[in-house]
Formats: structure tokens, C-alpha cells, sequence
């Protein structure tokens, strides 16, 4: 373990940058599949079969919207928190995009409760409809592994981790965490601009 002031290792770098690396290539691999999912419904739309969602969206889409972008913002803080070896601003953060990650987990949740009421169901006569939920679900799976991730960098503030782990980590972190953010914006978008 190092000591405050201590310069990483040579091999304690190459690890971090292999980690780097692979949290670069899930999040390109999320991003695929989610354009692979965005194609598939523009292609079977156009086919004619349905002509889009035919539903407006809940507001409580816009609500979770409102709600990961504010995470983004806390997540940035607590980042720059760690930066700054200020761990109790850091610990406070995390807590407060730790709750806005299961809140918008709950909206998510409660929106399919409203697209229910409203008829819209995962498996219905219109295909589209269920796109809602695959692209929603496939989203909220990610905020699950989010959230695992903010869980673990909190636990990490309470080690005692060395100053440029405990960054390390917030920073592997924040990323994820803003890759979310985007995806979301897009798959919010994207149904917005095809119902």
C-alpha cells in the first residue's frame, strides 16, 4: 500500500491504465448496443408493421432526466473533492448521487407504472410500445452497475486508501457515471423524437 506521498508503481500504472482501458471498452460496447437497439426500431418501423410508440412518454421521464444530470453535477463535485483531499465533501457527495441513482431507478420503475396504466405493456400488439422497455430496462441495468460502482467508491473514501487510489477511483467512477448520463439523454431523445 502506499503512503500519502508515495508515486504509484510502475506496475500499480500499467493496471490502472489496463482498467481505464476496459471501463473505455464496456462503455463502447454499451454505446453499440444501444445503436444497435436504435436501428433495429427505426428499421422495423419503417417496415410499416407499427408507426412508432403512439403514446406519450410519462413525465417522469423528464423528472429522471432532471434527476441523473444533477448526479453528474454531484458526481463532478465529489470528484474534485478528492482532488482537493477534502474526504469529507467527497463522502457527502457520493451520498447525495448515491440517493439521486435510486431515485431515478424508482422514477424509471414508476414510469413503466404509468406507461401500464396508460395500456402500454412489454408485450403488446404494437412493437414499438415495447422498445420503451427495452431500451428503458437495458438503461436501468446500467444504473444497477452504477450504482455498485458509487457504492464501491464510497466504501473506498472510508478505507484507508492512498490520495492517488482514492482519485483513481472516483475518477473510473465519474466516468461511468457521465457515460450514463449521456445515454440516457440519448435514449430519451430518441423516444421523444419517435412517439
Amino acid at each position: 500500500m502506499l503512503n500519502q506521498g508515495e508515486q504509484p508503481t510502475d506496475e500499480k500504472l500499467v493496471s490502472r491504465k489496463a482498467q481505464k482501458f476496459s471501463l473505455w471498452l464496456g462503455m463502447l460496447g454499451m454505446f453499440m448496443m444501444f445503436a444497435a437497439l436504435s436501428s433495429g426500431f427505426i428499421v422495423y418501423t419503417a417496415s410499416g408493421v407499427d408507426k412508432g410508440i403512439k403514446t406519450l412518454l410519462p413525465d417522469t421521464f423528464i423528472y429522471s432526466t432532471v434527476v441523473i444530470v444533477l448526479s453528474s453535477l454531484t458526481i463532478h463535485l465529489a470528484y474534485k473533492a478528492a482532488q482537493m483531499g477534502n474526504l469529507a465533501r467527497q463522502k457527502a457527495l457520493l451520498f447525495v448521487t448515491l440517493f439521486l441513482g435510486i431515485l431515478f431507478f424508482v422514477l424509471q420503475v414508476h414510469s413503466w407504472e404509468v406507461l401500464a396504466s396508460r395500456g402500454v405493456y412489454f408485450v403488446n400488439n404494437n412493437a414499438s410500445q415495447s422498445f420503451v422497455y427495452i431500451f428503458t430496462g437495458m438503461h436501468l441495468a446500467h444504473i444497477i452497475a452504477g450504482v455498485i460502482v458509487l457504492i464501491t467508491a464510497l466504501v473506498g473514501v472510508y478505507k484507508p486508501l492512498p490520495a492517488d487510489g482514492n482519485q483513481f477511483r472516483m475518477n473510473l467512477a465519474s466516468i461511468f457515471w457521465h457515460f450514463l448520463d449521456l445515454l440516457w439523454i440519448y435514449i430519451y431523445v430518441f423516444l421523444l423524437l419517435n412517439q
